[in-house]
């Protein structure tokens, strides 16, 4: 089976898996009050005060069956119902937060996975070594540290000893510099991208300096598990026969290490960084609450928090749960790719 025909097979497996996450979410959904649910069609704040034709509309207290149909109907159509915590249509609003989400990832990302296989690949190579040690001991650390603990010392130290806060957004005054500017185009809601593209320099300083902190700690506590994993595949890929065979041969050690060992360890951890990029693009709720990053996930935390008021933004918490299935989804897709061009044998199989 070559690459192209393994590619289609498995986009035709996306169907079957993506149908099922949204039956999944439904069957929850049907836990909820027929009130709650009617919540699910509303799509401006003046439908707010009609919910009883929108229950009787779409025979929310009929059928499970008919109740799926118009539900998948209105979801194929874009329509996830009204956020009230954001005030507009639940797939506007998320897009509109995604921006600043996507912003974090793209430069914790990077760093979770160089410093990931980096030091994983040392720490199996130097085997019970110092370095071996000091690797280990710094991934067991980072993996025991929670989050939002971290996030809060890293606050606290910095704003002590450096007199600076990082908040993960900009100051008041230059958010109203830069947004009451006419001059000013939002070309893709991630203020470094579009300081650059807009030529504003004092914006990429100020936002990159507020991104600092965020950073340092999603990769602190998302880069202790790719290095663990990394140094068990290596481990045991270079004990397997191929690398005994081309050190006989007299192969040079680092070309044993790149060249045979590495490339046929990566493929755990392809699955691993898959998983950790997905989770990142889903929402950091921890992370944007705690540093007010006004993204994906601090969006969810305040629908989740409007729920403890007795006022849930039910519409807003479905359309996370498939908005995360979904990206979890394509990035499976995305590894099983990647998994073809590292072993051709999957493809095979």
């Amino acid at each position: 089976m070559g690459l192209r025909e393994y590619i289609i097979r498995r986009l035709l497996l996306v169907i079957p898996v993506a149908l099922g996450a949204v039956l999944l979410v439904f069957a929850t959904t049907q836990l909820l009050s027929p009130g709650a649910r009617a919540m699910l069609y509303v799509r401006n704040q003046k439908q707010l005060a009609q919910l009883p034709n929108i229950i009787a509309e779409h025979h929310l207290n009929g059928s499970i069956w008919l109740q799926f149909g118009d539900w998948f109907n209105a979801l194929i159509h874009g329509n996830l119902g009204y956020s009230q915590i954001g005030l507009g249509p639940v797939l506007t609003v998320m897009l509109k937060a995604w921006p600043a989400t996507i912003e974090i990832v793209l430069f914790s990302a990077p760093f979770i996975i160089l410093f990931g296989i980096l030091l994983g690949v040392v720490s199996a190579t130097h085997k019970d070594g110092p370095i071996d040690h000091f690797t280990r001991l710094l991934s067991i650390s980072g993996y025991s540290l929670p989050l939002f603990w971290l996030a809060l010392i890293l606050i606290a130290l910095t704003s002590s000893i450096f007199h600076f806060y990082s908040n993960g957004q900009l100051t008041v005054a230059l958010q109203q510099q830069v947004w009451g500017n006419i001059n000013w185009h939002n070309y893709t809601g991630m203020v470094v991208i579009d300081g650059i593209l807009n030529g504003r320099w004092d914006v990429v300083l100020s936002a990159l300096e507020h991104l600092v902190l965020p950073v340092i700690c999603l990769v602190v506590v998302n880069v202790a598990a790719l290095i663990r994993i990394t140094r068990s595949s290596m481990l045991e890929a270079l004990n397997k026969s191929y690398v005994t065979t081309a050190r006989a041969k007299g192969v040079k050690e680092r070309e044993v290490i790149n060249r045979h060992a590495r490339r046929n360890a990566l493929i755990p951890v392809v699955t691993i960084s898959g998983l950790i990029v997905a989770g990142m693009m889903g929402g950091l709720v921890i992370t944007e609450t705690v540093f007010s990053i006004p993204g994906v996930g601090n969006l969810v935390a305040q629908a989740a928090g409007a729920s403890a008021n007795s006022t849930p933004d039910v519409p807003l918490i479905v359309g996370f749960t498939l908005f995360t299935a979904f990206i979890y989804i394509i990035s499976n897709l995305l590894v099983d790719v990647l998994y073809a061009y590292l072993d051709p044998r999957i493809r095979l199989g």
